[in-house]
C-alpha cells in the first residue's frame, strides 16, 4: 500500500474535496484513520492475510500466446484479476476499506455499483468481517446486471434501487451519498473507484496498487525487463490506476487507458477523450457535459464504464502526458470479447475487452521482441446475457 499522497488532496489542479459541509467531519476522520492504518503493521498484516488467503492473490501474469499470434506483433500478457474471488479487481479496494470501517467502528456499509462487481465484492467483504451491507445501483444496470444483483443478496446485502436521473452509476453514487450525510454516526461509504472526495481517490488507488506491483514482479521474473506496455480500461479508472501508479516513475514503459466509445460521437463514455473539466461527486476533473455546464447522460454497452466523469489522477496523467487515453467502440468490445473467448478460453468482461481491442491494435504495430500487459480486470460471466441479446438470442 502506498507511494505519494497528496496532502492537499489535489493532482495537480484535480482532486479536491468539493463537499457539503455536513460531510466535512466524516470525511475528516476518514483521512486521519488511513493515515494512522496505512502506517499501522497489524492493518497491513491483516490485509495482506486476506488479499492472500481470501481473495487469491497473487493473480497469475499469463502470457496469452495465441492472441499474441492473431495480432502479429508483441506478445501479449494478461494480468489476470479475473480470477480473483468475486470474478474482478473489486475486491482489493472492497477488503481494504471494509477492514478500515471495522476498525473505525461503522458497523453498516454502503456502496454504489454500476456493473455490479463491486457490489458483490463490498457483500463478500462485509460477510467475511461481519458487516450489514446496502447496495445502491441504477435501475437500468439492475435490468441489465439481474446475476450480480442476485449474487449481492445472497451474500445477505440489501440492494436499493435507484430510478432517478439516468438511472445507472452517477445516480446510485448521488443516492449513496444522500444516505451518508444521514447516517454518519455508524455507517461507512465504500467508493468503488479512484473518484470522490479526497481522501478516497488516493485510498482507492494504494489498494488497487498492488495490481501493478504484482505485474512489476512478475514481468521482471518472465522477461527479466519492465513491459513496453501497460493498457487497461478506464470507466472511474480504479483498475488501471492501479495498475499504472507504479509505473509512475517507469518512464520506457507506456501506459494507455482505454474507455467506452459506444456508439459514437456523444453517445460514450470517453470521458478523457471528449470531456472537459468540471466538478462531479466531490471532485474536479474531466467530465462529459453539455454546453450549460449539466453533466450529459452515457452510452457504453458496458455498466461498468457508463460513468460521466473519472478520477481525478487520471485527469491529471493526461495532462501531464505520462499516459495516453483512447476510446473503443461498443462493436469493438465485442469483436474482441469474442476473439478473447475464442483464442484462449478466457471469456472477459465487457470492460475489460476494450482494454484487449485496444492492446490487440497496438501489439500489431510494435516489434515482436516488445511486450504489453493488459490488465483482465474482471470475467465476463455476468455479461453473457448482454452478449446473447445483441446476437438475438435468448439464454
Amino acid at each position: 500500500m502506498g507511494g505519494d499522497y497528496p496532502k492537499n488532496g489535489r493532482f495537480g489542479r484535480y482532486g479536491g474535496q468539493f463537499i457539503p459541509e455536513t460531510l466535512v467531519p466524516a470525511v475528516k476522520e476518514l483521512e486521519r484513520a488511513y493515515l494512522k492504518m496505512r502506517k499501522d503493521r497489524s492493518f497491513k498484516d491483516e490485509l495482506g492475510a486476506l488479499l492472500a488467503d481470501y481473495a487469491g492473490r497473487p493473480t497469475p501474469l499469463y502470457l496469452a500466446s495465441n492472441l499474441t499470434k492473431k495480432a502479429g506483433g508483441a506478445k501479449i500478457y494478461l494480468k489476470r484479476e479475473d480470477l480473483l474471488h468475486s470474478g474482478a479487481h473489486k475486491i482489493n479496494n472492497t477488503v481494504g476499506q471494509a477492514l478500515l470501517a471495522k476498525r473505525m467502528g461503522k458497523p453498516r456499509i454502503i456502496a454504489e455499483t454500476g456493473a455490479g462487481q463491486h457490489g458483490v465484492a463490498t457483500a463478500m467483504a462485509c460477510a467475511v468481517l461481519g458487516l450489514k451491507a446496502e447496495v445502491y445501483m441504477g435501475s437500468d444496470d439492475i435490468e441489465r446486471q439481474k446475476l450480480n444483483v442476485f449474487r449481492m443478496k445472497l451474500l445477505g446485502a440489501e440492494v436499493h434501487s435507484v430510478a432517478s436521473g439516468s438511472r445507472t452509476l452517477k445516480d446510485a453514487i448521488n443516492e449513496a451519498l444522500r444516505d451518508w450525510v444521514t447516517n454518519l454516526r455508524d455507517t461507512y461509504y465504500i467508493i468503488g473507484s479512484v473518484v470522490g472526495p479526497h481522501p478516497y481517490p488516493v485510498m482507492v488507488r494504494d489498494f488497487q496498487s498492488v495490481i501493478g506491483s504484482e505485474i512489476k514482479r512478475q514481468m521482471k521474473a518472465k522477461e527479466g525487463r519492465l513491459p513496453d506496455a501497460a493498457v487497461a480500461c478506464v470507466g472511474g479508472g480504479s483498475n488501471s490506476l492501479g495498475t499504472f501508479h507504479p509505473f509512475a516513475n517507469d518512464r520506457k514503459v507506456r501506459l494507455y487507458g482505454v474507455e467506452a466509445g459506444g456508439t459514437g460521437k456523444g453517445k460514450n463514455a470517453a470521458v478523457l477523450v471528449e470531456g472537459r473539466e468540471g466538478v462531479l461527486h466531490g471532485m474536479m476533473t474531466y467530465l462529459l457535459q453539455d454546453k450549460y455546464g449539466q453533466v450529459s447522460s452515457t452510452e457504453s454497452i458496458s455498466a461498468g464504464l457508463d460513468y460521466p466523469g473519472v478520477g481525478p489522477e487520471h485527469s491529471f496523467l493526461k495532462d501531464s502526458g505520462r499516459a495516453t487515453y483512447v476510446s473503443v467502440s461498443d462493436d469493438e468490445a465485442v469483436k474482441a470479447f469474442h476473439l478473447l473467448s475464442r483464442t484462449e478460453g478466457i471469456i472477459p468482461a465487457l470492460e475489460s475487452s476494450h482494454a484487449v481491442a485496444y492492446a490487440v491494435k497496438l501489439a500489431g504495430g510494435m516489434k515482436k521482441d516488445e511486450t504489453i500487459v493488459i490488465t483482465l480486470s474482471g470475467r465476463g460471466d455476468k455479461d453473457v446475457q448482454i452478449i446473447a441479446k445483441r446476437a438475438g438470442l435468448e439464454i
